[in-house]
């Protein structure tokens, strides 16, 4: 038989009834479009996770205290109470081959007041290069600047989110002032938004110097954080090595097992994260493809059962000389175009399933094409699998046997 032929009677089985074709490609349609909207679903996750862990920074190390020891005593009041990062671990840090920048910052919770309104938010003391190392920008006024922190200055830069809740959304409040602790600060500036990240959000923070942090709010001159800017990606566990060497050696610990203090390496972060996304993204791909096995068996079935009442054409075909090829062909191709057409519809559902979610705000989707060759591959390989038992058994069937079926 040429192609064309068997294309022509292909198109004539699949619409002779159309109700059961069209019951039996749904499944296919379904379970493509499952798996296209779960793997762009988990994509778009690994996405959005990668990107807010990166917009807190490019290439950051973050050095935070460790767990308060007592000498002599086997107790420790846990990660974090240590008080022994300083301003100046963080000048002997910059000086580190491979290091671009350092920004400590000492922070902590207040209650913030303002005219008639309060609310209760992060005051971060902070150092004119936190701008640069944390990827922030200045949407109204200035920054903190090394001037307002030699001269222990008491001025306050806001984020978006607190701006919103003391002066009312979009509002200009430079120039106006705070209270942190009953102490007044006056506004310089408004950050750019940048939204939440699991680190917390930098737009619900409120930045001022780190001196007049230490000064006037802590009453010590300890830091809660030291944010490392490497000059690369590549050399950031060469860089997170000697800053832990370095800092060992300034707090005069031997053991590196009792440093009181801890390195988070973005890098590692990232890559955990990534991980983590990769092994949801299969889940949610293996689950959804369970239900293209249900769709392959519906095909099978329709085929079988199609065969069975095609049996005295399969004879007729055979005894004007149909070949077993021409008839294992025929019904191959019949199996397989369903399943191809099925799986054309269930890429386009599962595009707009992942494309809704998006514009909606519901989940951020992200389709690749690897996935739609993914598709359309399983859905052929699920065509020729299910579909070749019921072709080989409708190729084998004796011509005399088959004329005679009633």
């Amino acid at each position: 038989m040429k192609i064309i032929d068997i294309l022509e009677e292909t198109y004539s089985a699949l619409v002779a009834n159309k109700v059961r074709t069209g019951l039996t490609m749904l499944g296919i349609i379904i379970g493509i479009a499952s798996v296209i909207a779960m793997i762009s679903i988990g994509q778009g996750a690994q996405s959005s996770i990668t990107s807010s862990i990166q917009s807190i920074g490019s290439n950051l190390l973050m050095v935070t205290p460790g767990a308060q020891r007592t000498p002599g005593v086997q107790v420790s009041t846990g990660r974090g109470s240590a008080k022994t990062l300083t301003a100046e671990d963080a000048n002997a840090i910059s000086s580190l081959t491979g290091v671009k920048d350092v920004a400590p910052e000492l922070s902590s919770r207040y209650q913030v007041t303002a005219k008639g309104t309060n609310t209760n938010t992060s005051v971060d003391g902070v150092t004119a290069s936190y701008l640069a190392v944390k990827n922030l920008e200045i949407d109204l006024g200035n920054f903190i600047t090394e001037q307002n922190n030699r001269n222990i200055s008491k001025v306050a830069v806001l984020g978006p989110t607190v701006r919103d809740d003391l002066f009312g959304e979009g509002a200009n409040p430079i120039g106006q002032t705070i209270r942190v602790n009953g102490i007044q600060f006056n506004i310089i500036g408004v950050t750019a938004a940048k939204g939440g990240t699991g680190f917390g959000s930098q737009d619900d923070m409120i930045f001022i110097p780190l001196n007049t942090a230490q000064r006037f709010l802590a009453g010590s001159d300890y830091v809660s954080t030291i944010n490392i800017q490497a000059e690369s990606t590549e050399i950031m566990t060469e860089v997170q090595t000697e800053v832990t060497d370095l800092l060992l050696t300034r707090h005069k610990i031997t053991d590196s097992t009792l440093a009181d203090f801890s390195i988070m390496n973005q890098s590692d972060i990232v890559a955990t994260a990534s991980s983590v996304t990769d092994t949801f993204t299969t889940l949610l791909a293996a689950v959804a493809g369970i239900s293209l096995i249900v769709g392959g068996i519906g095909i099978m079935n329709m085929m079988l059962t199609t065969v069975t009442e095609r049996t005295r054409e399969i004879g007729l075909r055979k005894a004007i000389g149909a070949k077993s090829r021409d008839i294992n062909s025929q019904f191959l191709i019949e199996a397989v175009s369903m399943t191809f057409i099925g799986g054309l519809i269930g890429v386009i559902l599962g595009w707009f399933i992942g494309y809704l979610l998006s514009i909606l705000n519901i989940i951020q989707t992200d389709m690749s094409l690897v996935s739609v060759l993914l598709a359309f591959g399983v859905s052929a390989g699920i065509g020729i699998i299910f579909g070749y038992y019921p072709a080989r058994r409708a190729s084998k069937l004796n011509p005399i046997e088959a004329l005679r079926y009633e």
